[in-house]
């Protein structure tokens, strides 16, 4: 009789164990908004011009199949309303996501890259932006990105 209930005890571990498991492998293949992926919608303030407050900017990331694409969302920047954007050359690698976006105004083509680290619902990194005024030198600033839910 032992034996039966030991038989019975290690057939239901058995089959909670197994009905716990797809639910996580499941929820990992949707690329969402699980821990340690980058997908979902990111908020930050963007750099101003000239030591001005910048404005808010809204990033849209999804990350399937470890192919991360996004938008950034249209918005009302100083030149007027902007459409929104499609990222390109995005990665997402050992915890660290990189995209870029290209803007054009007046005829020139603008690429603003950014890169930062991951760490929960938290993107802190950089961001490298063309000179201003026909500079060579790259703009760079910071940006701290928060996953709005």
């Amino acid at each position: 009789m032992k034996t039966s209930y030991k038989l019975l005890a290690a057939l239901c571990v058995a089959g909670l164990t197994s009905a716990v498991v797809p639910t996580v492998s499941v929820a990992a293949e949707m690329g969402g908004m699980m821990a340690g992926s980058p997908a979902g919608t990111w908020k930050f303030t963007g750099p101003g011009r000239g030591g001005n407050p910048g404005a808010e900017v809204t990033i849209k990331l999804d990350y399937k199949d470890g192919k991360l694409t996004g938008v950034q969302a249209a918005s009302e920047g100083p030149r007027g309303p902007q459409p929104e954007q499609a990222i390109s050359d995005a990665s997402f690698k050992d915890g660290v996501v990189a995209f870029s976006i290209s803007r054009e105004f007046n005829g020139n083509v603008r690429v603003t890259k950014y890169s930062g680290k991951l760490a929960g619902d938290t993107i802190t990194g950089n961001i490298e932006a063309p000179g201003r005024g026909g500079d060579p030198t790259p703009v760079k600033s910071e940006w701290v990105a928060k996953r709005s839910h």
